[in-house]
């Protein structure tokens, strides 16, 4: 019965604070959603620019000889 009584009063303080996380969650996430869609373009932006840089060391490495005759 303690544990009971536990938990009702746990419910009956902490109710506020869910309808608050339940209705500011998805506000939050659509105010970030452009900040994740910028990183995306940033990482992609930046994958082009590695791979302008490192393409020279690429064309010069070659590929390793092969030891079969084919």
């Amino acid at each position: 019965m303690p544990s009971f009584l536990l938990w009702f009063i746990l419910l009956v303080l902490c109710w506020p604070i869910v309808l608050l996380a339940l209705i500011l969650y998805p506000i939050a996430w659509l105010i970030l959603l452009p900040l994740r869609l910028l990183g995306i373009a940033v990482d992609g932006a930046l994958g082009l620019v590695k791979g302008m840089i490192m393409l020279p060391s690429r064309v010069l490495k070659g590929r390793p000889a092969s030891t079969a005759a084919s």
